[in-house]
């Protein structure tokens, strides 16, 4: 099953265990820096972003990735801007409801991509503020490690103030 047998209300769920207590430069860095940690710890070929809004506060591109991974990231990112919510819940809400959710949101193909590896930075109180994006494994893997990343990110630094 190439969606990893989630439903949307487990998706959801899991968007709204996530949230962060803020985001500003130096969470999305730190973000940045434990998703890039671990993928060097597994030798992942993933390209990685964070983004606050639009802003592209940290990019790299592990050996394995080429211009095309870019290419996806920039397609993932429209989806979560589009929607808030993460580019696995928006393709799984799609297949659950059996429609095509490029022509229900009027969203080409060619510019948006429903395939896990985008998640909302959702900041407890005001709502999804940024994005990470992963690139580069099969599709429910890419969602796999952005939750492991914000997951780490939660369990390092819960109850602590962002800097």
């Amino acid at each position: 099953m190439t969606t990893g047998g989630f439903s949307s209300a487990e998706l959801a769920s899991q968007e709204a265990s996530l949230a962060l207590s803020s985001l500003d430069t130096n969470v999305a860095l730190t973000i940045g820096e434990i998703a890039l940690e671990i993928a060097h710890a597994r030798d992942l070929p993933v390209a990685i972003e964070v983004r606050i809004g639009e802003w592209i506060v940290f990019h790299a591109a592990l050996p394995g990735t080429d211009s095309g991974n870019d290419s996806w990231i920039a397609r993932k990112a429209r989806v979560v801007a589009l929607t808030g919510h993460s580019t696995m819940y928006e393709r799984v809400k799609a297949e659950e409801a059996g429609v095509n959710w490029y022509e229900v949101n009027n969203a080409p193909e060619a510019d948006h991509a429903i395939h896990g590896g985008g998640l909302p930075l959702i900041v407890k109180g005001v709502g999804q503020v940024g994005t990470l994006l992963i690139s580069g494994l099969p599709q429910v893997d890419d969602h796999l490690v952005g939750v492991e990343i914000l997951t780490s990110y939660l369990n390092r630094h819960q109850g602590a103030k962002n800097e």
